[in-house]
């Protein structure tokens, strides 16, 4: 009987993603949600019960029979470490083996962007359980650059000159399934940098934009006091504008920046460019066209 995969996230573009190609290479998995209606319909894939990161209770019964958890990270919250230890505990109660998490590039106890903190604490926490573990740091997302992207044709933020390595959704997606997929122990104990094949600045990202899109994009360098104005309106609470505006600031310091080979190394095709990214997908930039939305 083949050893079976839970995916987590299963609903969002990275799990999903994920999800597909598993159920593509014939895969047997269980899908992991709050609500399973929202789940994909895949063959070979089965949804769980309906389990929260925090309900240690759900996710131990969802996570049963599981060898692997592939644990794609919470939505940012101020208890998002605590709902991932408990959901990392239930995993271990439950007898899963192996770990893949879905981490971030920089991940530190210090780190300039306060979210990558929370992958650190997580990380730490993982090892210190025994179990078998991968850890996948993502870069910025491709899909990321357009959607910061006001509809005025301003990318704005702190990012200063800083560089970005960011990486396509679907190329994370593959790197993930190549090691879900990978019975031996290759993949143990070990911390992949997923990023895109270059790092480019905010300017050269707007000048991208600008080119696909036809309309003149420009890059507006924010100093602090500016970023966190210029997002005051949205009605968010202070940590979590505090992680938009110190993800710009971990660009200016060189935090995301590091390019790796782990995409092509782990799938066998090279990572996704920034301009062949937004040329694949024009749905990403049409909001900063007349009349877009």
């Amino acid at each position: 009987m083949a050893s079976l995969i839970a995916v987590t996230g299963a609903s969002g573009r990275v799990g999903g993603r994920v999800a597909r190609r598993l159920s593509g290479a014939d895969a047997a998995t269980r899908l992991i949600g709050r609500d399973p209606t929202r789940l994909p319909e895949l063959p070979g894939a089965v949804p769980a019960h309906p389990a929260e990161y925090g309900d240690g209770e759900a996710m131990r019964r969802a996570l049963e029979g599981a060898a692997t958890l592939f644990l794609v990270s919470a939505h940012e919250s101020p208890d998002r470490v605590k709902e991932h230890c408990t959901a990392v505990d239930a995993a271990v109660a439950a007898g899963v083996e192996r770990i893949v998490y879905v981490s971030f590039t920089g991940a530190a106890p210090d780190a300039t962007f306060t979210f990558a903190r929370d992958h650190w604490h997580t990380e730490q926490y993982i090892r210190s359980c025994g179990v078998r573990h991968t850890f996948l740091r993502n870069n910025w997302y491709l899909g990321a650059i357009p959607a910061m992207t006001g509809a005025d044709g301003v990318l704005r933020g702190p990012g200063g000159q800083g560089r970005v390595a960011a990486v396509a959704h679907d190329d994370i997606a593959d790197a993930a399934a190549a090691v879900l997929l990978d019975g031996t122990r290759t993949h143990d104990r070990v911390v992949y940098d997923i990023t895109g094949p270059a790092a480019f600045t905010l300017a050269e990202a707007a000048e991208a934009l600008s080119e696909v899109s036809g309309r003149s994009v420009t890059y507006h360098l924010e100093s602090r006091e500016e970023a966190y104005a210029s997002r005051a309106g949205y009605g968010a609470e202070e940590w979590e504008v505090t992680g938009w505006v110190t993800s710009y600031e971990a660009i200016a310091v060189g935090e995301m920046a590091g390019v790796s080979d782990a995409v092509p190394r782990l799938t066998g095709h090279p990572a996704q460019n920034l301009r062949d990214f937004l040329a694949a997908h024009p749905s990403s930039w049409r909001h900063l066209l007349p009349g877009g939305s």
